[in-house]
């Protein structure tokens, strides 16, 4: 990849970039998320996605900008321009998809592009997936964005390779699964939800999305350190998955809050109930390196079909819902945390 046409200031962030993705280590869908985030700040794109070939299909693993709403997304391989990337194994570029006969033409009308910039993603000489970057705009890609959009990719072929080799043969698994607690990430979290609720559809069953945050991890952070800090987003991590079933599923989302979807609910009593045996479990005394931890998290949920069928507006209720729980807290103690009741 020539370099010569890129400024100082883009190398700069280049090698910016490459000095985080060390800091991030293993986390592979930390460091995919990085790069989108990076590419379309510094390519001035709409948004940006790393899709990894996953059978017949293209899947949305990591994304920013206005892409981000569609993670998880599925494209057929045959019949997209990513799929085409993967199979031709170099830099393909689409200056308006109403007019290439390459592209998903409904996938780039339902994420809201117009053009895009593609390049392939290789690992063990095998290309294993794609960075795109997408403009809602025609024509918005030239040279130099090919030539940084190949340096970024290069970036996260190094990251595959140093995760792969040293944490893990699965490449997949190390792609979805957040490194810290090894629950499943954002991405997988996404997938599985837009899954769930299409499965949902066609049975007519009830999905039910639960948005834990943790309450009093900062406390725990500025006091013990963040050693203390990451047993507690463990432990918490680990009673969150003792109150799930085989078919459920949880995340880390970020930080200190996670994500439950529970399939086939029976109704909203239930769910509650359940926020209920998870939040006693979490504020269960924790002991780190023989001084007692408090930990708690508020809850919220939203249940499908009962509070919509779109995946945005289940989360967002979700979300105010744990909001209002955390809220009615306030008056407790300062740096006590507590737990839905």
């Amino acid at each position: 990849m020539n370099e010569a046409n890129l400024s100082p200031a883009l190398l700069l962030e280049v090698i910016k970039t490459q000095t985080e993705i060390a800091r991030l280590g293993v986390d592979l869908g930390s460091v995919m998320q990085l790069v989108c985030q990076r590419a379309s700040g510094l390519i001035a794109a709409g948004g940006a996605v790393v899709e990894l070939a996953e059978g017949e299909e293209m899947v949305y693993r990591a994304a920013a900008g206005f892409a981000e709403s569609t993670l998880g997304l599925r494209l057929k391989r045959n019949g997209s321009l990513s799929g085409l990337c993967v199979a031709q194994d170099h830099i393909l570029r689409c200056d308006d998809s109403e007019l290439d006969d390459r592209v998903d033409r409904a996938a780039c009308r339902k994420v809201g592009l117009r053009s895009m910039l593609v390049v392939p993603l290789r690992h063990d000489e095998e290309t294993v997936g794609v960075l795109k970057v997408m403009s809602a705009k025609v024509s918005a890609f030239g040279e130099q964005d090919e030539q940084l959009l190949g340096l970024l990719s290069d970036l996260i072929g190094a990251a595959i390779h140093h995760a792969v080799k040293f944490a893990s043969d699965d490449l997949y698994y190390r792609a979805t699964h957040d490194a810290l607690t090894t629950l499943a990430n954002r991405a997988l979290f996404f997938d599985r939800l837009r899954q769930q609720l299409a499965h949902s559809s066609r049975k007519h069953c009830k999905v039910g999305i639960l948005n834990i945050d943790m309450d009093g991890l900062k406390a725990i952070n500025d006091n013990l350190g963040h050693r203390a800090g990451d047993a507690a987003i463990c432990e918490v991590a680990s009673r969150i998955s003792a109150e799930l079933r085989a078919d459920d599923l949880a995340a880390r989302m970020g930080g200190d809050e996670f994500g439950v979807i529970l399939s086939g609910v029976r109704d909203r009593v239930s769910v509650e109930q359940k926020c209920a045996l998870m939040a006693e479990r979490i504020r269960t005394p924790f002991e780190f390196e023989g001084r007692p931890l408090c930990l708690g998290a508020s809850i919220g949920l939203a249940i499908s079909p009962e509070d919509g069928t779109q995946m945005e507006q289940l989360i967002e209720i979700a979300d105010q819902a744990m909001y209002s729980v955390k809220h009615a807290r306030r008056g407790a103690a300062a740096g006590v945390p507590v737990a839905l009741a």
